[in-house]
């Protein structure tokens, strides 16, 4: 495995942006215009193009504020819907979570570089689970829940991104929002569901937790096992759950806690779920499981429809990225290789081997951006982080 390893590395570093007799944009086109294409076979030749001319670059990065240097091993990045910021956690030596934001403003094509805007650091705890939040305007908070230890339990608390924004203003900065005590979590999502506005959910052991923030009111679901995965859909009053024993269910958020008919979907993996991602129109849903299943799910036939294979897991909780626009599917491995779908067909793109050799402590954390460094960004890419160091694979 490392000699593959190294030898995908070695041709990528050999590899020239040409593409191959008879596959370029403009022949693509034409053919389409003629009827020798399809919308499905030119949507995926067209990913397939961009995908594989996409080189990776090692991203510098830079603080005003010294003590800020992201010097410790990533643990997750998430970006932020708009793509302008990335959320970042980082492993320390010694017990405790490192997280802050790196602006991605000025990553842009063809120089590479972030800011670490500001890291806080929080002794004897760990984040497990983490998402943007929207309390007052699109990702304005961080939700973060930490694991519990001896004197304190596992909370979930609700930080105002701009309490990381300043490194110099200190002064009348935002704190903690709220914090809410809470069973170990597994997972966590933010609500932008009208029938649930401010609240969050927390997947627990054998139960979801429904959390409003702004009056602290509580609605509990029971679940047959741990609740590893979450999304709130925007327009159905749905929250999907997946679990460790691979039953993916639906919360029907007009209900109440306690009464009959809450569960308003079901699905069945063979193993546990890690990922769940719904689809735009919300007629569809992707999950990912611990044996390493890809499975796009049509949630009104209640019945798999697609496959993507390839995808390698054994007993990682790995995060499963589906871009819509862009007509792809993106997944990190246990065998730390991050492999790229067409949407439409599950057709295998490109598989990236990772700069270092495979360990479970290496495996990298990535984010797809439709336009790096935000609304003024340049291009769609992939942003990988593994151990202290951060790259860019920008689309051509």
């Amino acid at each position: 495995m490392e000699a593959e390893r190294l030898r995908l590395l070695e041709e990528e570093a050999k590899q020239k942006k040409v593409a191959r007799m008879g596959f370029n944009a403009s022949s693509m086109l034409r053919k389409s215009q003629l009827g020798f294409l399809n919308v499905t076979s030119y949507s995926r030749l067209a990913n397939e193009l961009r995908v594989s001319c996409m080189e990776r670059k090692k991203v510098q990065i830079r603080s005003l504020d010294p003590s800020s240097l992201a010097t410790d091993r990533f643990n997750f990045i998430l970006a932020s819907t708009n793509s302008d910021q990335l959320f970042v956690v980082n492993q320390v030596e010694v017990e405790g979570s490192k997280y802050g934001i790196i602006s991605l403003r000025t990553l842009k094509i063809p120089s590479f570089h972030v800011y670490v805007l500001r890291n806080l650091y929080v002794p004897n705890r760990k984040v497990k689970s983490l998402c943007w939040a929207s309390l007052n305007q699109l990702d304005s908070h961080i939700l973060l829940c930490f694991e519990g230890i001896t004197d304190a339990p596992s909370c979930a608390v609700l930080l105002p991104a701009s309490r990381f924004l300043s490194v110099h203003t200190r002064v009348n900065q935002p704190g903690m929002l709220c914090s809410f005590q809470i069973p170990e979590a597994w997972s966590c999502a933010w609500s932008l569901n009208t029938r649930a506005y401010h609240c969050f959910s927390a997947g627990l052991s054998q139960q979801v937790l429904l959390t409003n923030v702004a009056t602290g009111h509580q609605q509990s679901f029971g679940a047959s096992s741990d609740v590893l995965a979450q999304q709130f859909a925007s327009t159905a009053p749905l929250l999907f759950n997946g679990c460790r024993s691979g039953e993916i269910f639906a919360i029907d958020l007009r209900c109440r806690n306690r009464g009959k008919g809450w569960r308003a979907t079901r699905l069945f993996h063979d193993s546990a779920v890690t990922s769940v991602q719904i689809l735009q129109e919300e007629h569809c849903l992707m999950a990912s499981d611990m044996t390493g299943k890809i499975k796009l799910w049509d949630l009104r036939a209640t019945k798999c429809i697609r496959q993507y294979e390839g995808h390698v897991n054994e007993s990682a909780y790995l995060p499963l990225h589906v871009h819509e626009e862009e007509g792809i599917v993106v997944a990190v491995g246990q065998d730390c290789y991050t492999r790229i779908w067409s949407l439409h067909d599950a057709h295998l793109l490109r598989t990236i081997p990772s700069p270092y050799s495979a360990s479970e402590d290496d495996i990298p954390s990535v984010a797809f951006a439709s336009r790096l460094g935000g609304i003024r960004g340049a291009a769609p890419g992939l942003l990988m982080a593994v151990r202290q160091d951060l790259y860019c694979f920008p689309f051509s």
